[in-house]
């Protein structure tokens, strides 16, 4: 699944503590979402777009493979 988490706290000027704080999980697991190694659930994918305004399809979209 991309997303594109990084981008939108870097519009916001929020670091990774920031936003997991904000979610109520640890840096380490925003990390890893960001980089594709972590699926988030989705109460907490829910919780992040809200952080940001967003839909959670505006924040996430999944990759298929052909």
């Amino acid at each position: 699944m991309k997303n594109t988490i990084k981008v939108e706290r870097a519009r916001q000027g929020l670091t990774q503590s920031d936003l997991a704080e904000k979610v109520g999980v640890t840096r380490l697991t925003i990390h890893s979402i960001e980089k594709g190694k972590f699926n988030p659930s989705v109460m907490l994918a829910l919780k992040i777009a809200g952080c940001f305004g967003l839909k959670v399809e505006e924040l996430f979209e999944l990759e298929y493979d052909d």
